[in-house]
């Protein structure tokens, strides 16, 4: 099968580059090296994903994604360096390749970074998302996993979150535009009978996790010494999803829409078990061999108290069963972070 990834050399998108490769498949990866964090880690991400060990030199970035480009060609993947908020861009790729299914992981990601910078995150997370449905209409790719977020869910009271639940009350605007977005999917499956998954991701972590992200960069400032900003009392908690263990859901997503027709579903992908903040903090610690310094702050805007995945329908649609409990977890990526 021929894949087009948007976001392929992220996290979790690298991830999925590389088992898809490895499982015999072709990759198209659409990514645009947004500045979010450090370009190189994504270079790097993609490199590890096609199982290359190069060196770069790091002077400007579109000189060295040209020579990125050009090293990782090959008949099975292919990578562009393009914005899906660039529609005509885009255009060229699917006239020039016959794509089989769309996973789309791109997106501005980040509750708090949500807040500060709103019309950007609605236009690449909302018309980014419709210039790929648009062409998936134009050039007729009916197969289409769409990224959504635990965070649509708000401070949902109901425990666990189950994809029937109201989901009217976002409060930041990054959840607001993924619940966008599974509307808007809804739209087009309904108008062009695009089939369409939407998979409400539950934060994830494992080798490769953005630094900006918790268990990162909590585990980058404990090795280095440094005072952890720590918000709120430590009660508030968190469905941690080990990437492995997402990738197999989105492997077994593919999977179903390429069995079914007329398929429009949510689905939660979590592991289904709640940790607080205070007990991932100490996970950490323990697998450093080191004690944490806290300074400590307020609760910020826009965070969410709890979020604990119901994946019944999951286990049940799509055979989605994660294996990897936190401390496990925890254990794997902090052994990757020490080999950095």
């Amino acid at each position: 099968m021929n894949y087009l990834i948007t976001g392929g050399s992220g996290f979790i998108g690298s991830h999925l580059v590389e088992t898809l490769l490895k499982n015999g498949h072709s990759v198209i990866n659409i990514d645009n090296f947004d500045d979010f964090y450090d370009y190189k880690i994504k270079i790097e991400n993609t490199l590890e994903s096609v199982a290359e060990k190069r060196d770069f030199s790091f002077q400007e970035k579109e000189i060295d994604i040209q020579k990125l480009i050009f090293q990782t060609s090959s008949p099975n993947y292919q990578l562009y360096y393009q914005d899906i908020r660039d529609k005509n861009g885009l255009e060229k790729i699917f006239k020039k390749h016959k794509i089989d299914l769309v996973i789309h992981l791109a997106a501005l990601a980040g509750v708090r970074p949500s807040i500060e910078r709103p019309l950007e995150y609605e236009e690449v997370n909302v018309k980014g998302t419709m210039n790929l449905w648009e062409l998936c209409n134009e050039f007729g790719v009916k197969k289409f996993v769409n990224a959504s977020s635990s965070s649509v869910y708000g401070n949902n009271e109901k425990i666990p979150f189950s994809e029937t639940d109201n989901v009217d009350n976002p409060i930041s605007p990054y959840a607001a535009t993924k619940k966008c977005t599974e509307i808007l999917g809804h739209v087009y499956h309904h108008l062009y009978k695009i089939d369409i998954i939407n998979l409400r991701f539950f934060t994830v972590y494992g080798p490769r996790q953005r630094p900006d992200l918790a268990i990162h960069k909590f585990t980058k400032i404990i090795s280095e010494n440094d005072e952890i900003p720590f918000y709120g009392d430590g009660s508030t908690s968190r469905d941690y999803t080990f990437v492995d263990d997402i990738i197999d859901g989105i492997e077994k997503s593919i999977q179903y829409l390429e069995n079914h027709e007329n398929v429009y579903e949510i689905i939660n992908l979590g592991e289904s078990e709640v940790i607080s903040l205070t007990e991932m903090l100490s996970t950490i610690e323990e697998n450093l061999g080191k004690k944490s310094r806290k300074n400590l702050l307020p609760m910020q805007a826009g965070d969410v108290n709890k979020t604990n995945a119901d994946i019944s329908k999951a286990k049940t649609l799509i055979g989605y069963q994660p294996i990897t409990n936190f401390q496990n977890g925890i254990k794997i990526f902090v052994e990757w972070f020490l080999k950095k």
